[in-house]
């Protein structure tokens, strides 16, 4: 197949998920994606492994690569990488600030043998301040970031729980890696230059939730302040964390009126409404046969303690209603009148949901050391140059000589390389 990006070349010296993932999303575009290893392998491929180096976070996380494998504290290593570097476009790493210089892979030097280079560098906290030198991963970006006392859920011992399901942090920086080096790529179509690009865990799971971090004095006066003084009304008298985050939840504006926009449960289990508009909202009541919605009035105010006291008074009734009818049976009322509704499913049962199926969003795969398997496939799809990539995620080293061989590497210097022990 050949995508938008067919005929570009990445270099990716990444590990984990931000990097790698960044790299899938190249691949799935088209782009020829090598993926450097040291002789130990990316760390994920232990992560949960099936069969010794294999683990289904690195399948997902690097199909459509290629594996070379390099030990890039070596020297030699290193200089191999300078050799090669001016036939690749994109090259892309993910690390803590100042391991790129370490290594004599930073933008400067490669820029000596790529002038037009693409270059991007991933890390927790950016190049520079207080903090850049700090170790990141997804679940400290998230406490480091807020993202994980906005979520506010706590253990059974009152301790900070993470937003568990994904590394919301670090898909989030690889989609926005993937967004920048497109947009470079096409600058240097059109004047010659590449570009020195930057992100972080920090820089995009303060994006995601920038309502709350973003500060308009207007509007934080009227909506804001309670919560603060409530939350800090808390701390002075010694309050622990559990407190606190049940407090800002509790304290913040709007918080009892989410009538339409929030979970239920139901019969048979979940649901959730997900109104977005008046015309939303005006559906669902329909659908719930309700009339007498203080939230519809036009003097409603949410800053009243009686006005939000009545809207907490539905929001019990909602719940009662809810309890009466199953997950399918308020699927097919809310939908007859056009309103936004969804069971809770479970991602297990994902591959197998009609909706998914028809849109081919999995993608069947054959590995050559584990066989089968069903994937989630590209994020975008393209009617003129289809996206997506037929190759599973590589065996540690699996093209090594290959890619050498390609990039015209003499297999003498190949041979040299496995005996100082800086390849396999």
């Amino acid at each position: 197949m050949t995508g938008p990006l067919d005929g570009i070349r990445v270099l990716e010296v990444t590990q984990i998920v931000a990097g790698p993932y960044c790299g899938v999303n190249l691949a799935d575009l088209g782009a020829d994606v090598v993926k450097i290893e040291s002789p130990g392998g990316d760390g994920i491929r232990a992560t949960g492994q099936f069969v010794p180096g294999e683990s289904k976070f690195f399948h997902t996380l690097n199909r459509g690569k290629r594996s070379l494998v390099l030990d890039l504290q070596q020297p030699s290593a290193q200089a191999l990488v300078h050799r090669i570097i001016p036939q690749f476009d994109v090259f892309l790493i993910n690390s803590r600030a100042g391991v790129a210089e370490r290594l004599h892979l930073d933008y400067d030097s490669l820029c000596k043998f790529r002038p037009d280079i693409v270059y991007l560098e991933s890390t927790g906290y950016g190049a520079s301040g207080p903090s850049a030198n700090h170790s990141g991963s997804d679940i400290v970006a998230q406490a480091y970031s807020g993202l994980m006392a906005a979520e506010g859920k706590v253990d059974d011992y009152g301790a900070p729980q993470s937003i568990s399901c994904t590394a919301v942090a670090d898909y989030s920086t690889g989609l926005a890696a993937a967004m920048g080096i497109c947009a470079a790529l096409y600058r240097r179509a059109i004047t010659g230059e590449g570009d020195f690009l930057q992100t972080s865990l920090l820089q995009t799971a303060l994006s995601i939730q920038s309502a709350s971090v973003s500060r308009v004095p207007v509007a934080d006066a009227l909506m804001e302040r309670p919560m603060r003084e409530a939350v800090e009304a808390v701390h002075a008298r010694g309050g622990d964390y559990a407190e606190v985050v049940k407090t800002r939840a509790q304290s913040r504006i709007g918080a009892a009126i989410r009538l339409y926009y929030n979970g239920y449960r139901v019969r048979d289990g979940a649901v959730i409404l997900g109104a977005l508009t008046p015309a939303n909202r005006d559906q669902m009541r329909r659908a719930l046969g309700i009339t007498d919605d203080p939230t519809a009035e036009a003097d409603f105010n949410a800053l009243d303690l009686e006005h939000v006291a009545r809207a907490e008074a539905l929001s019990a009734r909602i719940r009662d209603i809810m309890l009466t009818k199953t997950m399918d049976e308020w699927v097919t009322i809310f939908t007859r009148e056009g309103a936004p509704i969804s069971k809770v499913n479970f991602p297990e049962d994902m591959s197998a949901d009609p909706q998914v199926t028809a849109m081919g969003f999995l993608v069947d795969l054959d590995h050559e050391l584990t066989g089968p398997e069903r994937v989630v496939g590209p994020v975008v799809h393209a009617r003129r140059h289809p996206t997506g990539s037929a190759r599973p995620a590589p065996p540690l080293g699996r093209h090594t000589e290959e890619v050498l061989a390609e990039l015209g590497v003499e297999p003498d210097t190949i041979a040299a390389l496995r005996a100082a022990a800086a390849t396999v």
